[in-house]
């Protein structure tokens, strides 16, 4: 595990500003915190170069794209299945967003997203398919919501 990274409150809202805008300007953010650009602008070098931030990207209305609908699956695995070959098992599938590994019943979660129920199916079979699955269970996701977008 890493070691955390000390932040104030400045620091705090400089990342809940760029959750919301990641093309936020430094100007507005140093307007936001009550600060100069150059020590906002220091600061977000800071926050990247610790790793706190780590990237930036668009938020995607896949809709428009045709993958309209999203789920969660949940995995079950064999006892003697090791937690780090678990994702492995379904990342290589392009309709998987992400995986995560989880303690307790089920071993893994699965996000996907898919242009129809039927592609939802074909989707879970292949997952089945890979002959290390034992046992799935699917949640369709109706809307989400995000803290700070």
């Amino acid at each position: 595990m890493t070691d955390a990274v000390d932040l104030d409150g400045v620091d705090r809202k400089i990342l809940d500003l760029l959750v919301q805008d990641g093309r936020r300007s430094i100007s507005d953010i140093a307007e936001q915190v009550n600060l100069s650009p150059a020590p906002v602008k220091r600061r977000i070098d800071r926050l990247q170069r610790s790793g706190v931030i780590m990237g930036y990207t668009a938020i995607i209305d896949h809709s428009r794209l045709g993958d309209s609908i999203e789920a969660f699956t949940e995995l079950r695995f064999a006892g003697d299945t090791g937690v780090d070959s678990i994702p492995g098992t379904v990342i290589g599938l392009p309709e998987v967003v992400e995986v995560f590994t989880v303690a307790g019943d089920p071993d893994a979660l699965v996000r996907v997203r898919v242009r129809s129920v039927q592609h939802l199916q074909q989707v879970i079979d292949r997952m089945r398919r890979s002959g290390r699955v034992i046992g799935t269970k699917t949640l369709m996701i109706l809307g989400s919501h995000r803290r700070g977008v």
